[in-house]
């Protein structure tokens, strides 16, 4: 198959181009800066811009399947930005899938389910969220209903939710808990349960859903929820991850209300004109480290055969190996 992966130089896409190369597949990857990593898998790069509808156009052609990665996920940044990566590039992708008839497997995000409640437990059937606290879950939330909406009567199309995906070489999570460490609080009284997926179990399920998509097949135009499938507490999963880098856990606590007054003002301040910096808390954020966020995945084991291969404590040894073999620890 001859397969173009839309950020592989990033940490999901360049997961899902080692698998695609190592099973025989060709494969092709776009994304905006040269990845010697990418070069030494035999991956074609076509240097470009999600936001370009020639560049991608001109990276599908040919193609049997997109595997869309690309997405500006940052907690903070101008609306406008989120619009034109998240939504115009897959609207970019989605005319160009459907020009030479290729399959679609898509990355979404549970954050379009997410309102700032907690989700325990739930399904595909819970609705997008009614109003969102960030352009993120926001124009991921519409990027996956473009893809949805096109899926079968355009070309056969699948979303996936992989929930907040970690591993050696996690550029999100690890970096900005190890750099913030000593600002770092547990948020409320208690632990929620939340979701989480290890990096060889997200790229898994979208190798596999690439697999069952064909014309016709009842994946279609169906979402899917991704993780470990096995919750663990917020504090268990930070202080994890800080542990595999041999770094102490967090223990201060600070109540919820006052994150959430803390991270409005920081936001208002941040959007003054001449302030170019990103705010060190957000609401969205706030909200996210609060509220239960675990998913039902049987449809995922049912449908894809999913089955979450590397289990979190797998996981976490694999990633404390990562870590003590570089060269620089303080360089997550």
């Amino acid at each position: 198959m001859k397969v173009l992966v839309t950020g592989g130089s990033g940490f999901l896409g360049k997961a899902i181009c080692r698998r695609l190369a190592a099973r025989g597949d060709t494969v092709h990857s776009l994304h905006r800066h040269h990845s010697p990593a990418l070069d030494a898998l035999g991956v074609t790069q076509h240097l470009g811009d999600i936001r370009d509808r020639a560049a991608v156009h001109a990276a599908v052609d040919w193609c049997d399947a997109v595997v869309h990665c690309a997405a500006k996920a940052d907690m903070a940044g101008r609306p406008r930005d989120f619009e034109q990566v998240n939504v115009d590039g897959t609207r970019h992708v989605l005319s160009a899938c459907a020009r030479v008839g290729a399959r679609l497997v898509h990355t979404s995000s549970p954050s379009v389910v997410h309102d700032g409640r907690d989700l325990e437990g739930v399904d595909e059937s819970a609705p997008y969220a009614r109003r969102f606290l960030a352009a993120y879950p926001r124009t991921k939330a519409v990027a996956e209903g473009l893809v949805l909406g096109a899926a079968g009567h355009l070309i056969p199309a699948v979303a996936l939710r992989p929930h907040l995906i970690w591993g050696p070489g996690d550029p999100h999570f690890l970096p900005r808990f190890a750099a913030r460490r000593r600002r770092l609080w547990m948020l409320g009284r208690t632990d929620k349960l939340i979701d989480t997926t290890y990096i060889d179990n997200a790229a898994d399920a979208h190798l596999l859903a690439l697999d069952r998509l064909e014309p016709g097949s009842p994946l279609t135009g169906r979402a899917y929820f991704i993780s470990q499938g096995r919750p663990c507490t917020t504090a268990h999963w930070t202080n994890a991850l800080l542990g595999a880098a041999g770094l102490p856990p967090v223990r201060r606590r600070m109540p919820v209300r006052a994150a959430w007054a803390a991270a409005a003002l920081l936001e208002l301040a941040c959007r003054a004109p001449g302030v170019p910096v990103e705010p060190p808390l957000t609401r969205f954020l706030v909200g996210q480290a609060s509220t239960a966020h675990w998913f039902d995945i049987s449809a995922a084991r049912r449908d894809l055969g999913y089955r979450p291969r590397v289990s979190m404590d797998e996981g976490l040894a694999r990633l404390t190996d990562h870590l003590a073999r570089q060269p620089d620890r303080t360089a997550l």
